[in-house]
């Protein structure tokens, strides 16, 4: 399947739903739980774009590694990613904590317990700050003066659980 052949709302998915994002290598990841983000064409390529704060364990495996990916679960995983968004990798060991195990494509590592992965190649990296945002109520999220990073990644394949 290719991105184009999604039958699902992207929107849905990562705003209700939500995803977890994950990067690392076999022998050291770590994952977090997105609301924020999109999936669509920019440059001429299928992509997909997150955000991340900068004080996020996560941010470092990102930054790191060539791949990261989006994944998707059933219902029945909601308690789970409530839990990857809540505790860091920093201070325990989340994948085990989370029940979730490894699954890897390439470079790209993820949960294998996902029924959809979207496994990207990082393309791009912004820094957010205030100064672009033209509807000021959008400062409210950012108390902490925390602005997310922007990563673009192109998505080089679309994982289905089976």
């Amino acid at each position: 399947m290719t991105i184009k052949e999604l039958k699902e709302n992207p929107v849905k998915l990562i705003a209700d739903d939500w995803a977890l994002v994950s990067a690392g290598t076999p022998e050291k990841w770590n994952t977090l739980t997105v609301s924020w983000g999109g999936i669509g064409e920019l440059w001429g390529r299928d992509v997909a774009f997150i955000f991340i704060r900068p004080q996020r364990y996560t941010k470092k495996f990102i930054d790191e590694q060539d791949y990261f990916t989006i994944s998707f679960f059933d219902p029945e995983y909601k308690d789970m990613l409530r839990l990857c968004g809540r505790i860091s990798g920093r201070d325990c060991d989340k994948i085990k904590e989370a029940g979730l195990s490894l699954a890897t494509d390439g470079e790209a590592v993820y949960p294998a317990e996902a029924r959809l992965t979207l496994k990207c190649k990082k393309i791009a990296v912004q820094p957010l700050d205030n100064s672009g945002f033209l509807d000021k109520t959008i400062e409210k999220n950012y108390a902490a003066k925390d602005y997310h990073y922007m990563y673009v990644g192109e998505i080089e394949k679309v994982i289905e659980k089976k």
